[in-house]
């Protein structure tokens, strides 16, 4: 299932409530909130009221650090209407105090029947844990590197608090687990382990991953290779938005991730080529664009009509040498002229020859082509 952060404040009701709305309408199945305040905690009813008049039932997720244990007991209004709790072990307090305010987390989540998310981060792992960790590694004849027992202790404050929640009358089909650090190989090695010494569902994500290109790539990477591998429940793409740009990036990228590797299908996907000396015209990359556009707009509307076709190959070819092929790969292609080929440009449909488009608008006649396949194929 794909998850997804607000970054407005929560004591905001309605702004956190449109943003809430608008991650969910991107596809976000669950979406985290930060109740870090007494004001943001009584904002928590208010959001779910406005939600349920936009007719949003997503599930929301509360965000504690620090005072969770004060906050969830203050406002039980709060802790009644949220979906699920994140605790983060790291930062709950340090010592008998770490222990006692993490417990009071847990009764409430048992009172109220919530599930919880134990989420520890490298970023504020448990000092004392770690401390000792590194001590006894120090004594051993072949120590491990510092990154290794960073990596280990990580994964054991993870074990180590599921089993403290079900030591509180947790139950253990309540429970997930994550581990985040915000480099690609400790990522993998991490959640290799948590999966190999858990039955825990496991919430993937990397932290703080970075913005543009560097954060998409390196989150890919890592959640590419532990989702192929079966490691995975949930997965989150935390990378930085531009300013004031929307939330939604993030959704849209873990959906591509899920899509690409097959593990799940939200709309049709076009195939295209990316061009090459033969492809000095710009046209295919314009039609390229305007049938992922128009699909972009018609998920909605898609998804309640045609069960089914968000499984649609679609493929946009820039001249001969891949084109006629990997159209004929798609449910329906199209293979535009390059240079000094002849002006044909020849549409496949289920990976035979339909029809030859010559003149005119061909992204028009092209998605009018696309429009009746899915009529015919997925209106039942």
């Amino acid at each position: 299932m794909v998850q997804s952060m607000t970054n407005t404040p929560t004591a905001d009701a309605a702004a956190t409530a449109g943003q809430v709305f608008e991650l969910a309408e991107a596809g976000s199945e669950i979406v985290r909130i930060t109740v870090n305040t007494d004001s943001a905690a009584e904002a928590v009813p208010e959001i779910r009221k406005i939600l349920e008049k936009l007719g949003c039932d997503v599930p929301i997720v509360g965000d504690f650090h620090y005072n969770g244990h004060l906050i969830l007991e203050k406002h039980p209004d709060c802790a009644e209407v949220l979906d699920k709790y994140r605790i983060n072990p790291g930062n709950v307090g340090q010592g008998k105090r770490r222990d006692e305010h993490f417990s009071r987390i847990i009764k409430v989540a048992v009172k109220y029947d919530k599930p919880v998310r134990i989420g520890v981060n490298w970023g504020s792992l448990d000092q004392h844990l770690l401390g000792d960790m590194m001590e006894e590694n120090s004594r051993l004849a072949l120590p491990l590197s510092s990154a290794e027992v960073l990596n280990n202790a990580l994964v054991k404050s993870a074990l180590l608090s599921a089993e403290t929640a079900v030591s509180e009358g947790m139950s253990p089909d309540k429970i997930v687990l994550s581990a985040k650090v915000s480099e690609v190989p400790s990522l993998i090695r991490i959640y290799r382990d948590l999966a190999e010494q858990s039955d825990y569902p496991l919430h993937l994500g990397l932290t703080e991953s970075g913005i543009g290109s560097k954060g998409i790539v390196s989150t890919s990477s890592a959640l590419a290779i532990l989702l192929a591998q079966g490691i995975g429940d949930t997965i989150r793409v935390s990378i930085t938005p531009d300013p004031g740009a929307s939330r939604t990036e993030e959704v849209i990228i873990a959906r591509q991730i899920l899509q690409s590797l097959g593990l799940r299908h939200f709309t049709p996907q076009v195939t295209s080529c990316p061009g090459c000396g033969r492809t000095n015209s710009t046209l295919f990359q314009e039609l390229a664009r305007d049938v992922q556009d128009y699909l972009d707009g018609k998920h909605h509307e898609w998804k309640k009509k045609y069960p089914g076709a968000e499984k649609l190959k679609i493929a946009v070819m820039g001249c001969v040498v891949n084109g006629p092929g990997e159209s004929k790969h798609a449910d329906i292609g199209i293979s535009l002229p390059g240079d000094g080929e002849d002006p044909k440009v020849p549409v496949f449909i289920d990976g035979k020859h339909y029809k030859t488009l010559k003149d005119g608008d061909l992204a028009a006649a092209f998605i009018e082509l696309f429009n009746q396949y899915v009529e015919d194929k997925y209106s039942g």
